[in-house]
């Protein structure tokens, strides 16, 4: 098991709106055939979901890999493949819900970009973490992983001052 902390937060709306789609799955289903359609149209919906997570964010998924690995340079690449797939595509981690039927709390983008602060953070390059939780901080002024991990940078670099 990995020791690098993997943070997953939860969006309630999205994982309603995830639910609302089995649902439609699963009616449709039923619709169709009222004999196994329920468990057809969960299978199918449970598929789906399965393929649309593998697929949309395959440079995320293989990131996070590395991350598990503490392969942090191969991550970087990664990340930043992902950051760049997610910000031409902004409507697809906009909709994520509906669109890889995720209910992630974060967009991917955001995720790709405090990711890349810790792993730069992880390889000891500094200026290039800060670099990327600022940025993170400028999109996605709300993040509270990114001020606590500058507020740390910030600790560290006071302390180092002191001795």
């Amino acid at each position: 098991m990995s020791k690098t902390p993997i943070v997953r937060p939860v969006s309630w709306l999205n994982a309603g709106i995830t639910l609302g789609i089995l649902a439609i799955f699963v009616f449709a289903g039923y619709a169709l055939n009222r004999t196994n359609g329920v468990f057809f149209g969960a299978v199918i919906y449970l598929a789906l979901s399965q393929l649309l997570r593998r697929v949309i964010p395959r440079n995320h998924r293989k990131a996070i890999r590395h991350c598990k690995r503490q392969e942090f340079e191969q991550a970087i690449s990664e990340f930043h493949k992902s950051a760049a797939f997610f910000r031409d595509y902004e409507w697809i981690d906009r909709y994520r819900a509906v669109t890889m039927l995720s209910a992630a709390g974060m967009w991917y983008r955001e995720m790709a970009m405090v990711s890349l602060g810790f792993c730069y953070a992880q390889i000891g390059d500094g200026p290039n973490a800060r670099q990327h939780y600022e940025q993170c901080l400028q999109d996605f002024p709300n993040n509270e992983m990114v001020k606590s991990a500058l507020r740390l940078m910030d600790a560290g670099a006071d302390r180092g001052s002191m001795g």
